[in-house]
């Protein structure tokens, strides 16, 4: 009998991440980042140390209002939704602001916020990835590996931020001093409250963000019962129901998987979404315009219905039944 190939299906390419020569998304090393690692590691020990001497309500009032904006418009909307998946358009001073915001959480700038998220869904959407992509290394590996770490592939794709973007004299700006822009506010902080506010609106807020950023990411990517897959995708996004709110949307990770493009994110009945109001609410006042969701987008490729589940009365009405009839 002849010999049967049974070769890897190749990589395919998204959006910005174009698997050419070779491109490998399982072949790779996770390698210690030095500045990384003591960004993460110094903003939690002062907060851990600092948080509870410098602690005051007027100081913990600072922490929530600081974390609501730089994660919710910062983070979930304006890099996020905007700047990644361009779900919509904004006038540009509302882009800019919004995507600063989401540089104050902490984690990167702009261009590396773009590159640490479209890598990431790269690696996803093969038919297999590194275990660094898929959060399946085990609970304290994962936290060390995203908190600490990055991923060096044995052939990495070809990386390529659209011009606009990438030539934008703003964004460039901010891109090369990140780290720095938390002195913006470090200042008024200090003047307004003292080292209290500084401890709590600067290191509370990014250590917490940071690492709550990591547990959303690790559990909304375990496996557990779902409504919406895509076929032939090695990992699948799962939703969080009961960190809705904490999260102003994001935990509804599975619908995001569904339609990336879509800046609503929880479109399902008895989601509520805060980042979606927040849009919303920009686009009632001609702030921003083209807002996609899922009733505007063509469904994803592979995208389908767990059978178990076919039956619910949400899937018999609306954009949702197309997907019950395959």
């Amino acid at each position: 009998m002849p010999e049967i190939c049974t070769a890897a299906p190749q990589p395919i390419s998204t959006e910005r991440v174009f698997s050419e020569g070779g491109a490998n998304p399982v072949e790779g090393r996770v390698v210690l980042r030095p500045a990384k690692t003591a960004w993460i590691v110094g903003m939690t020990a002062v907060a851990l140390i600092g948080g509870p001497l410098t602690f005051s309500w007027a100081a913990f009032g600072v922490f929530v209002v600081l974390t609501a904006a730089t994660i919710c418009g910062g983070h979930s909307v304006g890099m996020h939704r905007l700047l990644i998946h361009r779900s919509f358009k904004a006038v540009p001073w509302v882009e800019r602001l919004l995507v600063y915001l989401g540089v104050l959480v902490g984690m990167a700038g702009p261009f590396g916020m773009i590159r640490l998220h479209d890598f990431r869904d790269w690696g996803q959407r093969q038919a297999d990835c590194h275990d660094f992509f898929a959060h399946r290394a085990g609970f304290w590996k994962d936290a060390y590996w995203q908190l600490c770490c990055g991923i060096d592939l044995r052939q990495e794709p070809r990386f390529e931020i659209e011009p606009e973007i990438a030539e934008d004299p703003f964004y460039r700006r901010v891109e090369k001093t990140w780290m720095a822009q938390q002195l913006v506010i470090a200042v008024p902080l200090y003047l307004l409250g003292g080292l209290p506010f500084v401890v709590w609106g600067i290191c509370c807020r990014v250590s917490v963000s940071l690492i709550g950023h990591w547990l959303f990411g690790y559990y909304a990517h375990q496996p557990k019962d779902h409504l919406l897959f895509v076929k032939g995708a090695c990992v699948q996004g799962y939703n969080l129901p009961r960190l809705g709110l904490v999260t102003f949307g994001e935990a509804f990770h599975e619908n995001h998987h569904a339609f990336p493009k879509s800046a609503k994110l929880g479109f399902l009945p008895g989601q509520t979404d805060l980042g979606w109001w927040l849009v919303r609410g920009l686009e009632s006042i001609s702030l921003a315009w083209d807002v996609e969701t899922p009733e505007t987008l063509d469904a994803r490729p592979g995208l389908s219905v767990n059978e178990k589940h076919r039956a619910e009365p949400m899937l018999k009405t609306g954009w949702l039944r197309s997907l019950t009839a395959e």
